[in-house]
């Protein structure tokens, strides 16, 4: 494990329980997220897998509209609260980057918000590797800050801290996913939700298709 992964393992590690709480109800105050995440719903056929799942809101909400997806998380104490808050998922260990999934096994990937911590260089190589779980047709839905800085946190909730958010231009991810064999169908650009918890920046998400 590089050393930008254990310092994210160890860093929400540390704050997965405050984090857990203070993002609960976000897609609660996210339309333009939920309307997202529910055309991906639609558009999915198969079992998917939601990388970097945390603790694990965002796969209860597309366990809700119907699709089967269980997630992987770099965290084991977020891997623990998602198993604890939504039982009828599965939840497990893993790095986004060497998934235990075989080739082509998926009809869908989600990673929400955890690409923003891949350092650059390595975004061809995860990008693959997403591609090779994916069958031929299958759906890939990226959400990340937009941007062209790294955002460092020393401390977060009160605990010591090195975690990295790496902002991304659309454009930029999207001539890394063509390079990776995907077709991106759609782009949905927005500002901050004037009440969001999170970092107050545009936001973005992409829907492709595995080629």
């Amino acid at each position: 494990m590089t050393l930008d992964r254990e310092a994210t393992r160890a860093g929400y590690d540390a704050i997965a329980a405050p984090y857990a709480a203070h993002f609960r109800d976000e897609l609660a105050g996210a339309p333009l997220d939920r309307a997202v995440l529910g055309a991906f719903a639609e558009l999915v056929d198969g079992d998917v897998l939601e990388v970097g799942s945390g603790p694990g809101g965002v796969a209860a909400h597309l366990h809700g509209l119907g699709v089967r997806v269980r997630g992987v998380d770099l965290s084991p104490a977020m891997v623990e609260l998602a198993r604890a808050e939504h039982p009828g998922i599965g939840f497990a260990v893993g790095d986004m980057a060497a998934l235990d999934v075989a080739d082509a096994a998926l009809g869908g990937l989600v990673a929400w918000y955890s690409l923003i911590h891949v350092p650059a260089p390595e975004l061809p190589a995860v990008l693959a590797e997403f591609r090779r779980v994916l069958v031929p047709g299958g759906r890939l839905l990226l959400g990340f800050q937009v941007g062209d800085d790294v955002s460092h946190h020393d401390e977060a909730f009160g605990q010591r801290v090195s975690l990295d958010f790496r902002r991304l231009q659309p454009d930029a991810v999207a001539a890394l996913l063509d390079a990776a064999g995907f077709d991106v169908t759609a782009r949905v650009l927005r500002a901050p939700e004037p009440d969001s918890r999170a970092a107050p920046v545009p936001q973005a998400a992409l829907l492709a298709r595995a080629r």
